[in-house]
């Protein structure tokens, strides 16, 4: 069976993470599989982590530097908390250039913690209720914790929100951030898993993402522009290495 785009099979929904996980997180969703005839799901960059309620057990998703396949079993429910820029090393405790690509389990990171926290999630009579559960057990363990590197997050807004044309990125970060070159590629692996330049890779397709839903009569020639391709090539090429698909067939 051919692979799809993740949110392109079954049920898919999230909403902005509410106050008590706010500081550490900026979505919840959930991802409900067809009860048959599920597809193997590709998951493309989207220079964010996830901590993931799956199969009765806490993993933490991503940073992914390519496209992952996974394969769900049919009927098959993720509940996922997606952290804020700049947030998930410091809630998780490692750095993210320790995870990239990953699929891992929590207690592989946490040992006995991740396990006294899934000990206490217990069944509940329908999702709402399930979601409600996990946001309180995952909320105790995000208040009052400062995990959000402030810094790296302005500087993750300052990069989707797109440079110039021309404008050098790294050195136009140094300026702005007022750090060395050596200090900031550390301090990128540590909060994203992957340096500047990568990361503005990422957030550039993402936002063409973002203009083609917003813009689907528009030519995508302008749309690579106005994301900030140098041109409709450099477009296709980028959506090749991220998604395995060109842009007409992601449209």
């Amino acid at each position: 069976m051919e692979a799809v785009l993740a949110q392109t099979t079954g049920f898919f929904r999230e909403r902005p993470a509410p106050r008590g996980l706010a500081g550490a997180f900026s979505a919840v969703w959930v991802h409900r599989m067809a009860k048959q005839d599920v597809p193997p799901i590709v998951i493309t960059p989207d220079a964010t982590i996830d901590l993931q309620w799956i199969e009765g057990r806490f993993r933490v998703a991503g940073p992914d530097k390519e496209p992952q396949i996974e394969r769900l079993p049919p009927g098959s429910v993720i509940i996922g908390f997606r952290f804020r820029p700049g947030a998930a090393a410091g809630w998780l405790g490692v750095p993210a250039g320790e995870i990239v690509g990953g699929r891992l389990s929590l207690q592989d990171l946490w040992g006995t913690r991740a396990r006294e926290l899934s000990d206490r999630v217990k069944a509940a009579p329908d999702l709402a209720g399930m979601v409600r559960q996990l946001e309180n057990n995952v909320g105790a363990h995000t208040e009052g914790r400062d995990a959000l590197d402030a810094l790296m997050g302005r500087a993750f807004e300052f990069i989707d929100e797109g440079l110039l044309p021309e404008t050098p990125l790294v050195p136009c970060l140094l300026n702005r951030l007022n750090m060395s070159e050596r200090t900031l590629r550390r301090r990128f692996e540590d909060a994203f898993g992957y340096g500047p330049k990568t990361l503005d890779r990422i957030l550039r397709f993402h936002r063409f993402r973002r203009l083609q839903r917003r813009h689907s009569d528009a030519s995508t020639a302008l749309l690579a522009i106005e994301a900030g391709y140098a041109d409709q090539a450099h477009l296709i090429r980028e959506t090749r290495r991220l998604t395995g698909v060109t842009p007409s067939a992601l449209a």
